[in-house]
């Protein structure tokens, strides 16, 4: 900025001068170059001409006689008579010390400068002092430079000095407004700034504006002045988070674990109604969590905020009649992996729990359902030791949702029909890992989910699924079922049942009268032998997904209306596992299907036209092909064979079994 400011100066002396008329030398004067005064006019006045001397040179740039510039902040120099010659000039108000360069040091404040300002020429040859800046202080100060001593175009080149008349009193500020923050080394009030039209400062004609000066700013919301780095520290801002508080302790004295950046007590009043917890423990407004603590007993809790409590895997046996009494507002109770037993429950324990919605009992030694509050909405009771189920086990449960029993002793002798007419509302009913030859009865009509895997099934009755018109997903998976053991109108008529799983049993052929909305059908791990012509024909919308890998199927197993139904919802069929000799029958007419699975079985060709139809045009949805392990030579498969197929890389042929997968 300084190189632009001194261009510009010399430009303008040199033109102001050249306007001037040269005046004549004084009689008596001998003419440069021993020449007379009477042969040549005087040019004494005139140093611009380049054959002068009284040159200046200033950083490598040679400066004609009157040049004028300003080679920093606060300081002007003029060439006169080949040497230069530099006073200082007025400062405006935020010329302050920098930090950098002052080494930290605060600068001192300056005086008001006046509106009203008197030009006088300095004297020839002597320095003058800046009136607003004492001997002795800093002479760079940081900031925007504001010179206003620049001489006008038609007069001499003499600078105009800012005289103070009469120091000017900032207005006494409120208690509250006397922060103060560090500026460049100084210090300043917040409540106070430079008023200051234009911040550009490559413009030259800011450059001739007065100094700025100062102005009284609300104090309710202060304006910081550039470049400030606050000494003080400031209050907190609002909406910032307030410093750590000091770690707090259990009544014990141990230390607190603090959960989602929150104090493990959430009320003050806590310490005085709850026992001592184990170290480990976390806890929130909402929650208290002990998991895996090693905590023998219940302690007695009395919080009405807590809605949670989670104490699985410890060691509790035995819980105190009133120790749920002070958690009116509990919803979420977990004792699982504990060791409670029928006789861990006093009899009025979940009376005053009148907003528990989720218990879980899993991993316990009961041998009967406690007594319940009829709020539960979730009861979880898996690998606990129950015998039977009567009539009252659930009376009252009238808005249960969800219940599991899991892996207990539950046979088709210990399960009264009449066990689930009060859960009228339940939707989902777990009972896989049990002892069950046949599907219980009474089962409730809002029922959408049934698990009874990991039975000894043998038999579906007729009518055992009547009233389950509701049901959307049924799972059999891993029992004995028989397709001559299914009666033919078993699920027919369950319009709703759109998943079926009948994996690992011992089917032989697929099943017949398959529910009509069926979507999934999963029968893998059979000994499926042959899939029957028009079993699927029934099925509106038809089959999403099948199923069958691991089975026993040959290609006369597969008929051309063997997937009749399916032609236009099939997107995904498992045949992996099997006994194929070759590719399936009827694969042309399933025009959904994105999805075909045929390795590992003992496939040899891929003929023409038995995936793909050359003799069309239009792509096929097929986005993955596996014919692995199988015995195809790759050399013989036409090439044509995979047209329709957008990807040569959705078509997995590598390893063969008779290959090396590494050649």
């Amino acid at each position: 900025m300084y190189r632009v400011l001194l261009m510009g100066l010399c430009l303008w002396a040199t033109a102001t001068l050249t306007e001037a008329k040269p005046p004549r030398r004084k009689g008596g004067q001998q003419a440069k170059h021993g020449k007379d005064a009477r042969d040549e006019p005087e040019y004494d006045d005139m140093p611009f001409l380049p054959e002068r001397t009284s040159q200046c040179l200033v950083n490598g740039i040679s400066l004609f006689e009157g040049a004028v510039w300003s080679p920093e902040p606060c300081k002007v120099c003029q060439c006169r008579a080949g040497v230069v010659s530099c006073r200082a000039v007025p400062c405006p108000r935020a010329a302050v010390q920098n930090d950098h360069q002052s080494g930290g040091q605060r600068a001192k404040k300056l005086p008001p400068v006046s509106e009203n300002t008197v030009e006088a020429p300095p004297k020839k040859k002597e320095k003058e002092k800046s009136p607003l800046r004492p001997a002795g202080k800093s002479k760079k100060p940081s900031g925007r430079t504001v010179t206003d001593s620049l001489p006008p175009r038609e007069e001499t080149a003499v600078t105009p000095v800012r005289v103070v008349e009469k120091p000017v009193a900032p207005p006494k500020r409120k208690p509250e407004a006397s922060l103060r923050v560090a500026v460049a080394g100084g210090s300043l009030p917040m409540a106070w700034a430079l008023e200051d039209d234009d911040d550009d400062d490559d413009n030259d004609s800011s450059m001739m504006r007065p100094a700025g000066r100062l102005v009284d700013l609300p104090t309710r919301r202060p304006v910081p002045i550039p470049t400030a780095r606050p000494v003080v520290p400031l209050t907190r801002r609002p909406g910032a988070l307030p410093p750590p508080r000091q770690p707090e302790a259990l009544p014990t004295g141990r230390p607190v674990v603090r959960f989602n950046g929150r104090p493990t007590i959430p009320h003050a009043q806590r310490n005085s109604y709850m026992e001592s917890l184990p170290a480990g423990c976390l806890l929130s407004d909402s929650l208290i969590a002990c998991g895996s603590t090693g905590m023998g007993h219940l302690p007695i809790i009395k919080d009405t905020g807590v809605r949670t409590l989670y104490l699985a895997d410890n060691k509790i046996s035995k819980i105190p009649a009133r120790a749920l009494a002070g958690l009116p507002n509990l919803e979420w109770l977990d004792l699982s992996k504990n060791k409670l037993g029928d006789f861990s429950f006093s009899p009025g324990l979940f009376q005053n729990l009148t907003r528990l919605r989720r218990l879980n009992l899993d991993g316990n030694n009961l041998t009967k359902v406690p007594a319940l509050p009829s709020s539960l909405m979730e009861l979880k009771i898996n690998d606990n030791k129950l015998m039977g189920l009567t009539p009252n086990t659930f009376k009252g449960l009238f808005k249960l949702l969800t219940l599991e029993l899991e892996d207990n002793h539950f046979h088709d002798g210990n399960v009264s029909p009449l066990t689930f007419r009060p859960l009228r509302k339940l939707i989902y009913l777990r009972l896989d890992d049990n002892k069950f030859r046949a599907i219980p009865s009474g089962l409730p009509t809002s029922l959408q989910e049934l698990h009874l895997s990991d039975n000894r099934i043998e038999v579906v009755q007729a009518g055992v699924l009547n009233k389950t018109i509701n049901l959307r997903v049924l799972n059999l998976s891993h029992n004995k079922l028989r397709e001559d053991r299914i009666a033919p109108r078993a699920w027919i008529h369950l319009a709703k049942l759109d998943t079926l799983d009948l994996s690992h049993n011992k089917l032989v052929h697929v099943p017949s009268f398959l529910p009509v909305a069926l979507r999934q059908l999963t029968l893998h791990h059979n000994h499926i032998e042959r899939i029957p012509g028009y079993v699927f024909a029934h099925m509106q919308p038809g089959l999403d997904s099948l199923h069958l890998s691991y089975n026993r199927l040959r290609e006369d197993g597969v008929d051309e209306v063997s997937f009749l139904g399916l032609h236009r919802s099939l997107t995904e069929l498992l045949l992996d596992h099997n006994r194929l000799g070759s590719v399936p029958r009827g694969m042309l007419q399933l025009k959904a299907l994105q999805q075909l699975r045929l390795n590992n079985n003992f496939i040899s060709y891929v003929p023409l036209n038995a995936i793909c139809d050359t003799r069309v045009t239009e792509d096929s949805p097929l986005m993955s092909v596996h014919l692995e392990n199988n015995l195809i030579d790759r050399r013989l498969i036409p090439p044509t064979a995979f047209s329709c197929i957008k990807s040569y890389h959705s078509v997995v042929l590598r390893p063969q079994n008779y290959e090396d997968i590494y050649e």
